[in-house]
Protein backbone atom coordinates (compact mmCIF):
# COMPACT_ATOMS: atom_id res chain seq x y z
CA UNK A 1 0.00 0.00 0.00
CA UNK A 2 1.45 3.39 -0.94
CA UNK A 3 1.95 6.09 1.70
CA UNK A 4 -0.28 8.47 -0.24
CA UNK A 5 -3.15 6.00 -0.02
CA UNK A 6 -2.52 5.50 3.70
CA UNK A 7 -2.51 9.25 4.36
CA UNK A 8 -5.81 9.71 2.55
CA UNK A 9 -7.33 6.82 4.48
CA UNK A 10 -6.09 8.32 7.77
CA UNK A 11 -7.49 11.69 6.75
CA UNK A 12 -10.91 10.18 6.01
CA UNK A 13 -10.90 8.44 9.39
CA UNK A 14 -10.05 11.75 11.05
CA UNK A 15 -12.95 13.45 9.27
CA UNK A 16 -15.34 10.65 10.16
CA UNK A 17 -14.16 10.86 13.78
CA UNK A 18 -15.24 14.47 14.24
CA UNK A 19 -18.16 13.27 16.37
CA UNK A 20 -21.26 15.17 17.35
CA UNK A 21 -21.41 17.91 19.93
CA UNK A 22 -23.46 16.66 22.87
CA UNK A 23 -26.83 18.33 23.27
CA UNK A 24 -28.10 18.84 26.79
CA UNK A 25 -31.20 16.97 27.90
CA UNK A 26 -32.36 20.03 29.87
CA UNK A 27 -34.92 22.51 28.55
CA UNK A 28 -33.19 24.97 26.24
CA UNK A 29 -34.27 28.18 27.95
CA UNK A 30 -32.71 31.29 26.41
CA UNK A 31 -32.67 35.00 27.10
CA UNK A 32 -33.14 37.49 24.27
CA UNK A 33 -29.34 37.80 24.14
CA UNK A 34 -28.95 34.03 24.11
CA UNK A 35 -31.33 33.70 21.16
CA UNK A 36 -29.42 36.41 19.28
CA UNK A 37 -26.16 34.57 20.06
CA UNK A 38 -27.54 31.37 18.50
CA UNK A 39 -28.60 33.30 15.39
CA UNK A 40 -25.14 34.93 15.15
CA UNK A 41 -23.41 31.56 15.46
CA UNK A 42 -25.57 30.10 12.70
CA UNK A 43 -24.87 33.05 10.37
CA UNK A 44 -21.13 32.89 11.05
CA UNK A 45 -21.03 29.13 10.47
CA UNK A 46 -22.91 29.45 7.18
CA UNK A 47 -20.29 31.95 6.00
CA UNK A 48 -17.45 29.69 7.13
CA UNK A 49 -19.10 26.73 5.40
CA UNK A 50 -19.35 28.61 2.10
CA UNK A 51 -15.63 29.45 2.26
CA UNK A 52 -14.68 25.87 3.16
CA UNK A 53 -16.78 24.52 0.28
CA UNK A 54 -15.12 26.92 -2.17
CA UNK A 55 -11.72 25.64 -1.01
CA UNK A 56 -12.95 22.02 -0.92
CA UNK A 57 -11.55 21.81 2.63
CA UNK A 58 -13.11 18.52 3.71
CA UNK A 59 -11.90 18.64 7.29
CA UNK A 60 -13.22 22.16 7.79
CA UNK A 61 -16.52 21.21 6.14
CA UNK A 62 -16.87 18.23 8.52
CA UNK A 63 -16.25 20.36 11.63
CA UNK A 64 -18.48 23.21 10.49
CA UNK A 65 -21.24 20.77 9.47
CA UNK A 66 -21.14 19.29 12.96
CA UNK A 67 -21.36 22.75 14.53
CA UNK A 68 -24.21 23.74 12.20
CA UNK A 69 -26.15 20.64 13.27
CA UNK A 70 -25.59 21.56 16.93
CA UNK A 71 -26.65 25.20 16.62
CA UNK A 72 -29.59 24.34 14.36
CA UNK A 73 -30.84 21.89 16.98
CA UNK A 74 -30.33 24.48 19.71
CA UNK A 75 -32.26 27.07 17.67
CA UNK A 76 -35.11 24.63 17.05
CA UNK A 77 -35.41 23.77 20.75
CA UNK A 78 -34.85 27.31 22.10
CA UNK A 79 -37.51 28.60 24.47
CA UNK A 80 -37.32 32.37 24.94
CA UNK A 81 -37.95 33.22 28.58
CA UNK A 82 -38.15 36.78 29.85
CA UNK A 83 -38.45 37.45 33.59
CA UNK A 84 -41.62 39.11 34.79
CA UNK A 85 -40.77 42.78 35.49
CA UNK A 86 -40.63 43.53 39.19
CA UNK A 87 -40.78 39.88 40.28
CA UNK A 88 -39.70 39.40 43.87
CA UNK A 89 -38.75 35.75 43.28
CA UNK A 90 -35.56 34.53 41.58
CA UNK A 91 -36.41 33.38 38.05
CA UNK A 92 -34.62 32.58 34.81
CA UNK A 93 -33.09 35.68 33.18
CA UNK A 94 -32.81 37.66 36.41
CA UNK A 95 -29.76 39.13 38.05
CA UNK A 96 -29.11 38.12 41.65
CA UNK A 97 -26.69 39.78 44.06
CA UNK A 98 -25.55 37.52 46.87
CA UNK A 99 -23.56 38.00 50.05
CA UNK A 100 -21.47 35.06 51.19
CA UNK A 101 -21.03 34.06 54.80
CA UNK A 102 -17.61 35.76 54.55
CA UNK A 103 -19.26 39.07 53.56
CA UNK A 104 -18.09 38.88 49.94
CA UNK A 105 -20.71 39.93 47.37
CA UNK A 106 -21.18 38.42 43.93
CA UNK A 107 -23.67 39.11 41.15
CA UNK A 108 -24.94 36.45 38.75
CA UNK A 109 -27.37 36.59 35.88
CA UNK A 110 -29.16 33.28 35.33
CA UNK A 111 -29.13 32.40 31.62
CA UNK A 112 -29.29 29.46 29.21
CA UNK A 113 -26.58 26.81 29.06
CA UNK A 114 -24.98 28.07 25.83
CA UNK A 115 -24.91 31.66 27.07
CA UNK A 116 -23.42 30.94 30.51
CA UNK A 117 -19.95 32.30 31.22
CA UNK A 118 -19.19 32.54 34.96
CA UNK A 119 -16.10 34.67 34.28
CA UNK A 120 -18.50 37.27 32.83
CA UNK A 121 -21.10 36.97 35.58
CA UNK A 122 -23.57 34.60 33.93
CA UNK A 123 -24.50 31.13 35.15
CA UNK A 124 -26.55 28.37 33.60
CA UNK A 125 -30.09 27.82 34.83
CA UNK A 126 -29.11 24.18 35.49
CA UNK A 127 -26.08 25.05 37.64
CA UNK A 128 -26.22 24.13 41.33
CA UNK A 129 -26.22 27.84 42.28
CA UNK A 130 -29.15 28.72 40.02
CA UNK A 131 -31.13 25.69 41.16
CA UNK A 132 -30.54 26.68 44.79
CA UNK A 133 -31.73 30.24 44.07
CA UNK A 134 -34.90 29.63 42.06
CA UNK A 135 -38.07 30.63 43.88
CA UNK A 136 -36.26 32.47 46.65
CA UNK A 137 -36.50 36.20 47.42
CA UNK A 138 -34.38 38.95 48.96
CA UNK A 139 -33.29 37.93 52.45
CA UNK A 140 -33.52 34.20 51.78
CA UNK A 141 -30.50 31.91 52.08
CA UNK A 142 -29.23 29.47 49.48
CA UNK A 143 -26.71 26.78 50.38
CA UNK A 144 -24.34 25.57 47.67
CA UNK A 145 -21.40 23.24 48.38
CA UNK A 146 -21.71 23.90 52.09
CA UNK A 147 -21.53 27.70 51.67
CA UNK A 148 -24.41 29.97 52.62
CA UNK A 149 -25.36 32.84 50.33
CA UNK A 150 -27.93 35.45 51.25
CA UNK A 151 -29.89 37.09 48.46
CA UNK A 152 -29.44 40.85 48.86
CA UNK A 153 -30.81 42.18 45.55
CA UNK A 154 -32.77 41.07 42.47
CA UNK A 155 -32.77 42.80 39.10
CA UNK A 156 -34.35 42.24 35.71
CA UNK A 157 -30.84 41.98 34.22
Amino acid sequence: MSRAFTREEDSENAIAGVGERPISHHRNLVTERGLAMIEENLADLRDIMAKAERKADRERIAVVSRDLRYWTARRESAELSVPEPGSDLVRFGMGVTLAGDDGRKVHWKIVGEDEADPAKGTISHVSPMAIALFGKKVGDLAVVNGNEWQIVKLSDS
